[in-house]
């Protein structure tokens, strides 16, 4: 700064007012008072950087947003963008010293100050500055908070907009993430809302929606999906991001799914398949869209699989996603010889023990083991039980005569259970001379070619139509069976734990048997014992807590039995009395049936309306001595299982006795397969249960079979309206007699 500068800003300040006493004279009193008021903006100039101070006066005190290290990099990048507001140090006497401090922009003065210690910048350099008057109306604190709280940041939209012709003009994500020294994510949100329609963006612009809402909106890249999801909603009071998000990957598989898992997103993306993600929220890996594209891969997967295990030799081998449970009913199941461990895997087996004894011996007084720790646990685990996973060897000539199901497990890995005899195929069979029987595969299609079974992913029955849904009509008789398949499973597992009630419960059976003045007719302990099946399940009862309980359970137990049945009763009698109790109560607990199942109401099929009736009557006897409580079994109402399969009606009744009137008011516009969905969310944790999985405080109510016509009512969830009709039809032929 030159000498004298205190004179010059005086004369410029006298000039200023020389000039507006002048101008007020011309105008007049009246004039003046009714003109408008000129403004004068303050001087700019470049002053040299050695030459400015920062003010006490400046307002920011504390660090927030972009830090001084990554401003001065900025500049260094692009310049000093937006000047610095001075004012001129005054001595005592009002005369300017040459310096002057900085009331606004101090981060900009600290992060000048960082390169010219940084030998980047020269001391000396000049700095744009706008210079005001230091002995004015407007004090420096003023100045520095309006600069603050008066910046407004960028919107959004202008953001991606600016990301996008960096894009076009040749940057990269990274590049432009290092240009404004934010994470490559950031760039990637911002740039991922190109995949949002136009007409929606315009909308957000205007304030029409969230920025929640428009990056749900980016998880699908398909325009003309998104504004009609937006249409479907825009009126709605009910309009979150999930819902959203919902609503345009309902036709989509998640990528967490055992199909997903077992195909590979990789192998799905090389063919050519779509996955949506979400970059603003946990998407556990996308969704795959062309679910048809998917299902064929799985197909191709499963069969490449099931050729490759057809050169072993077997009869047949059935092959689909998943099978039903008790596929295996009635089958024998071959028992085979585990191949030995080789010398090297012995070895490996051995040094994986003793670390795994060693770490947990270092870290058992840890309150929460290092997360390397923890995964190295993990990976000693698995590779253990790997290597004790031992392969299996067959009697050829039984090979010859048995089969294999080939399926996905629900971890998504290959599941293959191999051994398996049917009852037509029990007479050994004698290959011609000359051949090997299902080396090449052909012994395996002369004999009736290799088995798929139809796979069926998330296969259900079609939703009826909306005008039929309003009514509150009985539940559907498969439902009501697949409900009641889940029940009889989960009773099973419970009894199997109580041996003592196991015992009551066969001995009650037993003593119905013996005496006469009982009848036995319509029993839940079916002893034998005989294994019911189920002819109507819902899909996944293979994989629920209790199928898998009972499962591990038998097979433990036959690991303990001797193969040779002449060798059974001295085993049993080696058991302690605890023992034999509990394969008692296991096998007992095969014998329980609680299923519904349809019924001639006149008493002409296996079994009666009344039968049934009793059975289950019979069933809630069992279930309150052993405590059974579906809840605590697993179960929980999914679309699947229940909601997507009722009507809206019984949806909202059901959301209203597990979530209250509140919960089912937030759904009752929906339509049914969004209520459907929402209602699963709600009842999560709600403890709720449909009528046929509840333990009911009373005995079913007995019919008298001797009433005529007069039937007494049955439960609701037993009515029907084929009842109806039948009741109708006999009404009518009563009449006719008459």
């Amino acid at each position: 700064m030159l000498a004298g500068e205190g004179e010059g800003w005086r004369d410029f300040v006298t000039g200023s007012r020389l000039r507006e006493r002048l101008s007020a004279a011309r105008r007049g009193e009246t004039s003046m008072a009714n003109a408008v008021q000129k403004i004068t903006l303050s001087p700019s100039r470049d002053i040299p950087f050695n030459k400015l101070v920062l003010a006490q006066t400046n307002v920011r005190r504390i660090k927030a947003g972009v830090s001084i290290e990554e401003l001065a990099e900025s500049i260094a990048r692009r310049g000093l963008i937006q000047s610095i507001h001075v004012r001129p140090v005054l001595d005592a006497g009002g005369e300017g010293t040459g310096m002057f401090e900085v009331p606004a922009g101090g981060r900009r003065y600290r992060a000048l100050e960082m390169l010219v210690n940084q030998k980047r910048l020269a001391k000396t350099a000049s700095v744009p500055c706008v210079v005001s008057n230091p002995s004015g109306p407007i004090l420096a604190q003023e100045i520095s908070l309006a600069e603050n709280i008066e910046h407004a940041p960028l919107h959004p939209l202008d953001q991606y907009r600016a990301f996008k012709d960096m894009l076009d003009g040749g940057m990269s994500d990274e590049e432009i993430a290092a240009a404004f020294f934010i994470s490559t994510n950031a760039v990637k949100q911002r740039l991922k809302l190109t995949a949002v329609s136009p007409a929606l963006l315009e909308i957000y612009a205007d304030d029409g929606m969230t920025i929640a809402q428009l990056e749900a909106f980016s998880v699908s890249n398909n325009h003309a999906r998104q504004e009609l999801v937006w249409d479907a909603i825009k009126n709605s009071w009910s309009k979150e991001p999930y819902q959203i998000r919902r609503m345009l990957t309902e036709n989509t598989v998640r990528a967490s799914d055992k199909r997903a898992v077992f195909v590979g997103l990789e192998a799905y993306e090389t063919a050519g398949g779509d996955v949506l993600r979400d970059l603003f929220q946990s998407d556990d890996g996308g969704w795959l869209q062309d679910v048809p594209l998917l299902e064929r891969l799985v197909t191709e997967k499963l069969q490449m699989m099931a050729d490759e295990i057809a050169n072993e030799g077997w009869k047949w081998i059935e092959v689909a996603v998943s099978f039903p449970y008790g596929a295996a009913n009635g089958l024998r199941e071959l028992d085979g010889t585990p191949i030995d461990l080789t010398s090297d895997e012995q070895a490996t087996l051995d040094a994986l023990r003793e670390e795994f004894d060693k770490l947990q011996t270092q870290y058992e007084e840890a309150d929460e083991l290092p997360d390397d720790v923890d995964q190295r646990f993990g990976e000693i685990e698995t590779a253990i039980k790997s290597i004790e996973a031992r392969p299996v060897r067959f009697d050829p000539t039984e090979i010859a005569r048995a089969g294999v199901f080939v399926s996905i497990d629900m971890d998504g890995a290959l599941l293959v259970e191999r051994g398996f005899v049917r009852a037509e195929d029990e007479a050994p069979t004698t290959p011609e001379a000359g051949t090997d029987p299902g080396v090449d595969g052909s012994d395996v299609q002369a004999t009736g070619s290799v088995q798929r079974a139809v796979i069926t992913i998330g296969g259900q029955l079609a939703d009826p139509d909306e005008d039929e849904e309003d009514g509150h009509k009985p539940l559907p008789d498969r439902l009501v069976m697949e409900l009641t398949a889940d029940r009889t499973l989960a009773l099973r597992d419970k009894l199997a734990n109580d041996s003592a009630t196991a015992f009551l419960a066969v001995l009650h059976k037993f003593v119905r048997d013996l005496f006469s003045r009982y009848r036995a007719q319509g029993v839940a302990m079916e002893v034998f014992v005989r294994s019911t099946v189920f002819p109507v399940q819902s899909e996944g009862l293979r994989d629920t807590t209790y199928a898998r309980s009972i499962q591990a359970r038998h097979e433990a137990w036959e690991k303990r039995l001797p193969t040779d049945v002449a060798d059974l009763w001295d085993a049993l009698s080696a058991l302690t009395g605890t023992e034999q109790a509990e394969l008692f109560a296991h096998c007992s607990s095969f014998g329980v049936n609680a299923l519904y199942e349809r019924a001639d109401r006149y008493g002409n099929g296996a079994i009666s309306t009344h039968g049934v009736q009793q059975r289950l009557a019979d069933a809630n006897h069992l279930a309150r001595a052993v405590g059974l409580d579906m809840i605590d079994a697993g179960w929980r109402p999914t679309v699947g299982n229940y909601l997507g399969r009722v009507t809206k009606a019984r949806i909202l009744e059901a959301v209203r006795e597990g979530a209250g009137e509140g919960a089912s008011q937030l759904i009752n516009h929906l339509k049914k397969g969004d209520m459907a969905k929402e209602a699963e969310r709600l009842l999560a944790d709600s403890g709720w249960l449909p009528e046929p999985l509840r333990l009911a405080d009373g005995d079913l109510k007995a019919i008298d079979t001797n009433a005529g016509d007069e039937d007494e009512a049955l439960p609701e969830f037993l009515a029907s309206d084929n009842d109806a009709v039948l009741a109708d039809q006999e009404e009518k032929r009563l009449d006719a007699a008459e």
